[in-house]
């Protein structure tokens, strides 16, 4: 672990981020360009997200099955509109094999003899695959609703990189659904966008805003695009999780229909939704510090470190009270590592726990022992207190619901504190240029005032919020007719 301060988010917000992740171990540049190594430590914490959003998605009925990384370019070709909003990050498999070149030994070049008859396009996403495939599984309204979630990686050929927040190849969940009527898929649609706000704000602790993207803004292929939108600490957004209504676009494409009970053929109604590691991102950005990582503990890979402190002769009888306290909160399912390291100091391995952000640090030393107590440290909030030991389970166990909230209410304090309503051009142009806050204005509805806005300021419409509020206005560039302000900010 580098004994170097980590750059200060007020000095470099960018350069803080980049170290953080890879002093506190989540992750590294790999020599493929473009592509990530995610270290065990940060791995442990996708798990826990990819664990928790898979019980939520089998709560509400769905199941995971897995599909082909290769998709035929044809497929991608068939939804238009899917085509042209993924052709400029698809990565392309030309040929199928290699060989030595005659010239340098132990050189592989192409063979050109062994060019595919139709390129494969390496998923940048799975929709054409997913229902070419669902042609053959759907024949009638007893079929559906067809509720299924992959886990998988995906390509999309991004020329500038950054670790989590877009890399090259990254891991995602893509759910894909399809449906009888139009009512049902849209109910599917709200109903995972409710479940991605709901892991947002109980597990990654970050308070977001539920919202339909505008049209220039919709998922290649969609009817409509929700979304949810977190602040990060610099101000600007991150959009943490979408899921899309198809209409019938993708059925019409791979020929899907079912027969309805009123015996007639009919194409089906589709869905498609999903999150990314893009939420390693979030979670770092949202709630970490110039010391490191704050971590909820609800997606903490531990949530307790316990560090003995002992001199000589008292090492033995520290290190078994810490194996009893272990013992007692694993008992009442507190994840929990004892690091009764010799070749470190306690000094050392506070700062290394306060780094990767591990919510609670127990310390006990020989006068612990005979005192009967126990030295708690917070790293969110970095208070320490001493708990007599009787106290343990229920104290951190209560500890551990109060991190949670606090967590929440220190990032949804923070984006209460820069979010504002304006009503002119010049105050949009302050509140993002000079703050970088969430802004609430009007707009005209048309893609040419958005895109004005956007090279003017780099700020977007991010969303138009959920049951958002009807009121007459003008819209903040062009004066025309708006009946209600939508959300703008910069974003990742």
């Amino acid at each position: 672990m580098s004994t170097e301060k980590l750059p200060k988010r007020s000095a470099d917000y960018s350069a803080w981020y980049n170290e953080l992740v890879k002093r506190a171990d989540l992750a590294e540049n790999s020599d493929v360009r473009g592509c990530m190594v995610i270290k065990p430590y940060g791995y442990s914490i996708w798990e826990k997200m990819q664990q928790t959003l898979d019980r939520m998605f089998k709560e509400t009925g769905h199941t995971n099955a897995y599909f082909p990384l290769f998709v035929p370019k044809s497929f991608l070709e068939k939804e238009e509109g899917h085509a042209e909003g993924f052709a400029k990050e698809c990565a392309v498999v030309t040929h199928y094999r290699l060989k030595t070149d005659p010239d340098r030994k132990g050189k592989l070049i192409v063979d050109k003899d062994a060019r595919l008859e139709e390129e494969l396009i390496v998923r940048p996403t799975s929709e054409a695959i997913i229902w070419n495939t669902y042609r053959g599984w759907i024949q009638s309204y007893r079929d559906l609703p067809l509720l299924i979630n992959q886990w998988a990686n995906v390509v999309r050929w991004e020329m500038r990189t950054r670790l989590f927040l877009r890399t090259a190849e990254f891991l995602w969940q893509e759910g894909h659904t399809a449906h009888a009527t139009e009512q049902e898929a849209v109910e599917e649609t709200l109903q995972m966008l409710d479940v991605y706000a709901t892991f947002a704000e109980t597990f990654l602790g970050i308070p977001v805003f539920k919202g339909r993207k505008p049209a220039h803004e919709r998922f290649a292929g969609a009817i409509d695009t929700y979304c949810i939108e977190a602040m990060m600490q610099d101000g600007k957004a991150l959009q943490a999780g979408t899921s899309h209504y198809l209409g019938q676009n993708f059925a019409k494409a791979f020929d899907v229909k079912f027969t309805n009970k009123e015996n007639k053929l009919e194409y089906a109604y589709a869905t498609s939704w999903g999150v990314s590691t893009r939420l390693m991102g979030a979670l770092i950005m949202a709630h970490s510090d110039d010391e490191g990582l704050v971590l909820p503990p609800n997606l903490a890979p531990f949530q307790v470190v316990i560090v003995p402190i002992y001199k000589g002769d008292d090492r033995s009888e520290v290190v078994e009270k810490c194996k009893e306290f272990r013992k007692r909160l694993q008992a009442v399912g507190i994840s929990v590592k004892l690091d009764d390291r010799d070749t470190h100091t306690p000094g050392f391995k506070f700062a290394e726990y306060e780094l990767k952000g591990v919510p609670v640090r127990l310390a006990l030393g020989g006068r612990d022992l005979k005192n009967g107590t126990v030295e708690v440290a917070r790293r969110d909030t970095k208070t320490k207190t001493s708990i007599s030991q009787d106290q343990l389970e229920s104290y951190v166990k209560d500890l551990m619901e109060e991190i949670q909230k606090s967590i929440f209410q220190k990032a949804y304090d923070f984006r209460q504190a820069n979010t504002v309503k304006v009503d002119t051009y010049e105050e949009f142009k302050e509140a993002i240029e000079n703050k970088s806050q969430f802004v609430f204005a009007h707009w005209d509805g048309t893609t040419e005032t958005a895109e004005r806005i956007k090279d003017e300021t780099k700020a977007t419409i991010r969303c138009i919020p959920m049951n958002n509020p009807q009121e007459e206005g003008k819209c903040i560039l062009t004066g025309k007719p708006s009946k209600e302000r939508v959300l703008f900010a910069k974003a990742y």
